[in-house]
């Protein structure tokens, strides 16, 4: 890097970092949220339905759920859960209107805020743009339990932007062998850029337990091999014709049919992230977001 892009990168930090403050001057450094990345090596692995069916059944433990629709460009929670934005994120950061405003109560009982959808300049932010965006939900970490980020696919600076920040990352994929090599390289890049970053590994669309099995193990062994890194097995998503239906009817799966097999093993998971839920988060998202801009 430059001397140049050096210097404009670390006087980007220390402007959002002054605009976070501003924002919330009470505010404490940390935050109490777990912010948790669902993400993919690539398009057409099922990972919002995974996001938003998760956040559903999490917020029917009881549990404080907002669901931040970043896959900007290509932002579709909205319509899983058939909700009709009154504004999204893209209005939030053109300043046009406030966070509250794009909150949407969702089915199930959790919170999403829309994203963008075929909006090119949302998908090209630049770096202080993309800061931009996530010191505008800083607040969000103190009011609930658990934000569930739902990132775009692949490894694009806007995605790896909030994956170097949350406190862990939630990879899904599918059995099929194009996904599973960019779900390696999505580890891949990730591990560059963050130490010792948690990481699960989630098989959607899996015919049975064990084929899950052997991709989480190949993947597992390959990544403790090459990148010293080791995943958790986060479990894995049947192979369920219900989750089509549901997502024709535009409803999360873990309500329209509750007792299908996709939906049990989202409960499954659901139990998993929960017996953890008590955890702080360690920094907090956008804290490590301002260290991470600063180099």
């Amino acid at each position: 890097m430059m001397a140049s892009e050096t210097g404009m990168y670390h006087d980007q930090a220390t402007e959002l970092r002054a605009m976070m403050m501003q924002a919330n001057p009470e505010a404490k450094p940390g935050g109490s949220a777990r912010v948790l990345a669902v993400t993919s090596g690539k398009g057409g692995v099922g990972k919002s339905n995974v996001a938003v069916n998760l956040a559903a059944r999490l917020a029917r433990m009881g549990r404080s759920v907002v669901v931040l629709d970043a896959d900007l460009g290509l932002a579709n929670a909205d319509v899983l859960c058939n909700v009709t934005p009154r504004a999204t994120l893209a209005h939030v950061i053109a300043g046009r209107r406030q966070l509250e405003e794009a909150m949407i109560e969702a089915p199930g009982g959790f919170t999403l805020i829309p994203g963008a959808t075929g909006l090119a300049q949302m998908a090209n932010l630049s770096e202080f743009e993309r800061a931009r965006v996530v010191s505008l939900f800083r607040q969000l970490e103190e009011a609930h339990d658990l934000l569930l980020i739902d990132t775009g696919a692949g490894i694009g600076p806007n995605v790896m932007s909030f994956l170097v920040a949350a406190n862990e990352l939630l990879v899904v994929t599918t059995p099929e062998p194009t996904s599973v090599t960019d779900a390696y390289a999505l580890i891949k890049a990730v591990s560059r850029q963050r130490e010792n970053v948690p990481i699960s590994l989630l098989v959607n669309m899996a015919r049975d337990r064990d084929e899950a099995k052997r991709v989480f193990d190949r993947v597992s062994a390959v990544s403790r091999r090459f990148l010293g890194l080791a995943l958790s097995d986060a479990g894995y998503v049947l192979h369920d014709a219900r989750v089509g239906t549901s997502v024709r009817r535009r409803c999360p799966f873990v309500l329209d049919a509750p007792d299908s097999p996709a939906s049990l093993c989202i409960k499954q998971l659901a139990h998993k992230l929960d017996r953890h839920a008590a955890e702080p988060g360690s920094g907090g998202f956008f804290r490590k977001v301002a260290s991470w801009l600063a180099g």
